[in-house]
């Protein structure tokens, strides 16, 4: 299984602001990170929406729906701007054997009607050609067009590599994730010209005439938001001393038990559903057929799902977290028998991602150890996130056995 593991050195907001991994992000915040590991992708041409919609596990129609029938980011009207915008997808791409290859963040910018330009004018029509941007795993960038170009055949969709000309941000923090609705922070929620709230200034802080602009997350209002802006600008709402290494957001997204990318979700490997895929927004279970579908439908249906990943946390005997022993690929043993619970796939201090059984994962606290390092205990945690019907899916599978 591939590994991955990140630098245990220091994590620092400003010099002034250390943070470790015990630290708790959850009080700080809002933070922002630049995710110098994603990549962006342009997609353009009549048949884009076509050709990710036979690939792709979501659902990607939703960004051609009549204005009517899309999700509004924000209910605040404001004089110049739009009150809709297009809510961002996130997306998985599969093998034929429903094994999981990539992830995708899909943004559809402003059209020209919904919007003004930098300098308050309406925009000319344009190429009227439909347009999208994804991020993506920059790691696995080049071997991601490569496989999207042989899926191209005669589409007429051009595909090409825009992380010269844009970059993935993240916004997150205690402060900021307690807020779910938009009502309670509409500037974060849709700021900029396709947006739906235009503070004084906060538009020509975009540095962009295309409509760039935060998002809540697509996978949970936990996350924070996410967005792609222009690579030379800073986005709107950042606060030089609240701008963060992405090491941050890495380590806030793993306690909440979210992997990310093609290394911690392991490429060619992973099972979609036991990396909670479904959970995080990133499954249609009604669309048409993709690469990969029939295999995801048939254990969806069947409802049997027996592993799960989780975020960890690591402990000595006298319950302290302990850091920087733990690797990706170190085995997860119940602590009683020396019987194989699972395997930690990622890791980051004291934090991590591992891919457990679940019958293991609920029997408690004390029960799980580091296989070869067994005075390292193992704290399986279930997210708060977790829909309650995974839970009595799991008794009932336990009861029926």
């Amino acid at each position: 299984m591939p590994s991955f593991k990140y630098s245990t050195k220091i994590l620092k907001v400003t010099p002034s602001k250390p943070f470790s991994s015990q630290s708790h992000l959850n009080n700080v915040g809002p933070l922002a990170s630049l995710l110098d590991s994603r990549s962006i992708i342009r997609f353009k041409g009549p048949d884009t929406i076509k050709f990710l919609q036979g690939l792709l596990t979501n659902d990607v129609r939703k960004f051609v729906e009549p204005v009517g029938e899309r999700s509004a980011t924000s209910t605040l009207p404001t004089p110049n701007l739009s009150p809709i915008s297009v809510p961002p997808i996130y997306a998985a791409m599969l093998n034929p054997q429903g094994r999981f290859l990539y992830d995708f963040f899909l943004y559809r910018p402003s059209i020209p009607d919904e919007k003004l330009n930098g300098s308050g004018s309406r925009p000319g029509s344009g190429s009227g050609e439909l347009e999208l941007f994804a991020d993506v795993d920059g790691s696995v960038l080049d071997e991601l067009l490569d496989t999207l170009k042989k899926y191209r055949l005669r589409s007429k969709v051009d595909i090409e590599n825009a992380s010269e000309e844009f970059s993935c941000w993240q916004r997150y923090g205690g402060k900021l994730t307690k807020k779910s609705s938009s009502a309670e922070e509409p500037e974060a929620d849709s700021v900029g010209y396709g947006g739906s709230v235009d503070p004084s200034g906060v538009s020509a802080s975009q540095g962009s005439a295309q409509g760039w602009q935060w998002y809540k997350d697509p996978r949970l209002d936990c996350l924070g938001f996410r967005g792609i802006f222009p690579s030379n600008t800073i986005p709107p709402l950042v606060e030089a001393d609240m701008e963060t290494d992405e090491k941050n957001y890495v380590l806030s997204r793993l306690e909440k038990g979210v992997a990310e990318g093609s290394t911690e979700i392991p490429k060619g490997e992973a099972i979609p559903l036991e990396y909670n895929l479904a959970g995080l927004n990133a499954i249609n279970f009604d669309k048409g057929c993709y690469v990969g579908q029939e295999l995801i439908a048939r254990a969806h249906h069947r409802g049997v799902i027996r592993k799960r990943l989780f975020p960890l946390k690591f402990l000595n005997d006298s319950s302290e977290e302990v850091e920087q022993r733990i690797a990706p690929g170190y085995e997860v043993i119940v602590g009683a028998t020396g019987k194989k619970a699972g395997i930690v796939n990622t890791a980051l201090g004291s934090r991590g991602l591992g891919l457990l059984r679940l019958e293991e994962a609920f029997k408690g606290t004390g029960n799980l150890s580091i296989k070869g390092q067994e005075d390292v205990k193992v704290e399986a945690i279930r997210p708060k996130w977790w829909p309650s019907e995974w839970d009595l899916a799991h008794q009932q599978h336990t009861a029926a056995a």
